[in-house]
């Protein structure tokens, strides 16, 4: 009978060969979607999001499948917003099983530390596995994407375009409600004392398990047409991997998509309602090459 592992653990050596391909860096998007070309994975697993979050569930499994190669010290954990591979991550090829036992080695580990992060027991895999919602920097602030979402739509849109102002966004307004076909703002963004594009956005509040389909994105380009040289869209949800292949279709005005993910990481960026708090987590991995 087959050994059944957690679904995280597939992502470990796809992962470590990504890297690779990529000359042994990469931002996290850029590293899951090397990863789904290269797999040649389906919409239906590219789509799906977790139940609890609303998050993208596969960018998720792999950010978790990261965390555990930096326990595990073939990722290195030093450069904020880039995945690494270490000079052992960089000859190391895992098989499946060998990804488990990682896993099982650092939950292990981790079951002895504080209660500061939070693990739970599935019985099928008899093992301890990260929540989906309570990951490091890499995963969706919860507490932030439920805020937005309890907006008001016009509260929402206010707030896009006040993170979009922090952003070097300059003349950014909100829309008058009545005849905006499509189009809840505007603003200028300023390359050089040269050049500067006209740029119009839409917001899309939607609760977990909503999707922003190719259908959406196609009609705001459509509202776009003859308006701006650019368009935004905003949603606290995800875009289809349809209305992803759409925003960036050949021969057609190209679409900047803004997911809850993206949307957390601008707001963090410029400290947008948010007070930065340091903390210092320690790394296991380190140590254990002076036992």
């Amino acid at each position: 009978m087959k050994q059944k592992y957690p679904e995280f653990v597939q992502w470990f050596a796809p992962l470590l060969d990504a890297l690779r391909d990529l000359g042994d860096s990469g931002k996290p998007r850029e590293i899951s979607d090397r990863i789904a070309r290269k797999l040649n994975l389906p919409d239906k697993i590219l789509d799906a999001v977790n139940e609890k979050s609303g998050g993208n569930k596969f960018y998720n499994q792999v950010a978790w499948a990261r965390q555990y190669l930096v326990w595990e010290g073939l990722l290195d954990s030093s450069k904020y917003g880039t995945w690494k591979l270490t000079d052992e991550g960089k000859k190391t090829h895992l098989t499946e099983n060998e990804a488990y036992l990682i896993v099982r080695k650092w939950q292990k580990i981790k079951q002895r530390k504080p209660k500061n992060e939070t693990f739970k027991k599935t019985n099928k895999n008899e093992i301890f596995i990260p929540h989906e919602e309570n990951g490091s920097s890499d995963f969706l602030n919860l507490d932030l994407i439920d805020v937005l979402r309890s907006l008001s739509p016009d509260g929402f849109e206010r707030i896009c375009k006040e993170v979009l102002r922090e952003s070097d966004f300059e003349n950014v307004e909100v829309t008058r409600k009545g005849g905006d076909e499509g189009i809840d703002g505007f603003g200028t963004l300023k390359i050089n004392p040269f050049v500067s594009f006209k740029v119009i956005f839409q917001c899309k509040r939607y609760k977990k398990g909503n999707t922003v389909s190719r259908a959406q994105v196609g009609d705001f380009r459509n509202a776009m047409i003859g308006r701006a040289e650019k368009g935004i869209m905003i949603t606290t949800s995800t875009f289809s991997q349809e209305a992803i292949k759409e925003a960036n279709r050949d021969g057609a005005d190209k679409i900047e998509l803004v997911d809850g993910e993206k949307l957390v990481e601008m707001f963090e960026k410029v400290e947008l309602g948010l007070t930065k708090k340091t903390v210092y987590e320690i790394d296991h991995a380190f140590f254990s090459k002076f036992k």
